[in-house]
């Protein structure tokens, strides 16, 4: 089985993470910038945390034999601070780089007018890049968010194929495929969605357009729930090409747009290092 989650925080992850994720098949991540779990004191700290995305990651998921890429975008929460707002103005040059395959995480947290802007702003750059854009939906007044979502998207003008709205539920999933955008579920130990509540989504809906990932961050999460998902499919009856579309297919199709994915697996070295930092700690 293949596996690739098309959203998922490494940088809260573990070694063992990359480990147990290449045993069950995951050969590919996307990780999207976002909060981390305290405020950003300057903007600094985000072109920090941008390399790291672009740098380390990627050499550390390589030494797993996985293939790293990221989105960045300033996230909705910290939209909202304004010490944060300059980092709009210096994301054209990192969404000009090579492994950066979306604009993202972008969206709502509280749907306040400076959430508004900010949303609006990164679909713009989505587009002068030619981009997809990865959308969160709010985790409070998730239908009511979701169509403001939508509205955005639309009057934005870009193509709704270009984008997912991710984290999604039984209440929002058909009016996002109704409109054309790719839906995205995140699959998580007690809240958002479990496994076998999507089993019954695809069902419904069919595996068309949807994306499954594990969004697995330093909360209570599962890096594995993709594959428990795929194991959940195929329990239910599902076939081994409905599931190889919904956990590898799908995320190639839609982060594919971008024109920026190398799936060809690296060979991990673990004597090799990244700008003098290897991951070998507590080895002989």
């Amino acid at each position: 089985m293949r596996i690739f989650d098309p959203h998922i925080h490494m940088t809260s992850r573990t070694t063992d993470d990359y480990e147990a994720m290449y045993a069950a098949g995951v050969r590919a991540v996307v990780e999207p910038a976002f909060w981390l779990g305290q405020p950003r004191t300057s903007p600094e700290s985000f072109y920090d945390y941008f390399d790291a995305l672009l740098g380390w990651e990627p050499y550390r998921a390589a030494q797993f034999g996985m293939q790293h890429f990221c989105t960045i975008a300033l996230n909705p929460k910290e939209a909202n601070d304004p010490r944060c707002r300059p980092v709009l103005d210096e994301l054209p040059r990192y969404l000009a780089k090579d492994r950066v395959v979306a604009v993202g995480e972008i969206g709502y947290d509280s749907m306040t007018p400076e959430e508004d802007e900010a949303l609006a702003l990164q679909l713009q750059l989505a587009i002068e890049h030619e981009l997809p854009a990865l959308v969160h939906t709010p985790h409070r007044d998730k239908a009511a968010g979701t169509r403001r979502t939508l509205d955005v998207v639309r009057e934005s003008g870009i193509a709704p194929e270009l984008v997912v709205l991710d984290h999604l539920n039984e209440l929002t999933v058909g009016m996002v495929l109704d409109s054309g955008c790719w839906a995205g579920f995140s699959i998580y130990p007690r809240t958002k969605m479990s496994e076998d509540r999507m089993v019954p989504i695809l069902r419904e809906h069919g595996t068309e357009r949807v994306l499954v990932n594990s969004a697995a961050d330093w909360g209570r999460s599962d890096p594995l729930k993709t594959r428990k998902t795929a194991d959940a499919m195929l329990a239910a009856g599902f076939d081994d090409d409905a599931v190889d579309r919904v956990l590898w297919r799908n995320p190639v199709a839609f982060y594919g747009q971008s024109g920026r994915l190398d799936l060809d697996e690296p060979k991990p070295d673990e004597e090799s290092s990244f700008q003098g930092n290897s991951i070998r700690r507590g080895g002989e």
